[in-house]
């Protein structure tokens, strides 16, 4: 690994995102109703949603999940104090009618399981979440990953938990006291553009152990630099998608 080959590839790459060269001026989570960056229907909007992101492709998800909030019908899914007060069948439609929950038992459960955790800890408000904690993302991060795993389902994955913290951050009005502690969201994308930088080898990425092993050489790379880990995540995560563009 030549850490300042990688760096300068960084640098160009990081340009290339920011110039648009790499696509992406549309995300999968710009797929959404444009509600009030600090309400609360806005902050279960980015939330619940993000539980169900997995295997899975992030466009059709939001999109799923923009349908249902705007039908009448089901837009009841986004609000805990109602889902935990329903059957679990209607909810099931209600999640599978656009799709947003393709796995329609486990990912129902999933569903529901958050929002009782979100109503019997925060009374159906995630924003006390984060001011409970002083919107440390240490302190979030430990509780939700630890002490409450079995409470936060998906969501206190190490690759779910990131991204989550993340999408919060940009598209809400929270704001971080630590923002240089989130790291890269280790998805298929993003240890497949770390594997082509040079960051891990091939035993290293096929290893039960890649997502752990791509948040530390991030961050190892990264200290003492200009950037913060989740600086590069969108970045990486484009270029692995679009088919690795030259990068010059």
């Amino acid at each position: 690994m030549n850490k300042d080959e990688i760096l300068r590839k960084i640098d160009i790459l990081y340009i290339m995102w920011k110039q648009g060269s790499l696509g992406g001026e549309i995300m999968p989570e710009d797929e959404n109703p444009g509600l009030e960056k600090s309400s609360l229907e806005n902050y279960l909007y980015f939330t619940l949603p993000m539980a169900l992101n997995y295997q899975r492709n992030s466009y059709t998800l939001w999109e799923a999940a923009n349908k249902t909030y705007k039908d009448k019908e089901t837009s009841f899914v986004f609000n805990p104090n109602i889902v935990v007060n329903k059957t679990f069948e209607e909810v099931q439609y209600a999640l599978t009618k656009y799709k947003v929950a393709l796995q329609k038992n486990k990912q129902t459960e999933i569903w529901i399981r958050l929002c009782n955790t979100f109503v019997n800890l925060y009374n159906g408000d995630i924003r006390k979440l984060f001011d409970t904690f002083d919107n440390d993302v240490d302190k979030i991060r430990k509780f939700i990953q630890k002490e409450k795993r079995c409470d936060f389902p998906y969501l206190a994955g190490t690759k779910i938990c990131n991204y989550w913290l993340y999408v919060i951050w940009q598209y809400t009005d929270r704001e971080y006291k630590n923002i240089e502690s989130l790291t890269v969201a280790p998805d298929t994308h993003v240890c497949k553009a770390t594997l082509r930088l040079g960051l891990i080898n091939e035993e290293e990425f096929n290893s039960n152990n890649v997502q752990k092993i791509v948040i530390d050489r991030w961050n190892k790379l990264f200290k003492g630099t200009k950037y913060k880990p989740i600086d590069i995540h969108t970045a990486l995560w484009l270029w692995s998608r679009n088919g690795f563009k030259e990068i010059k």
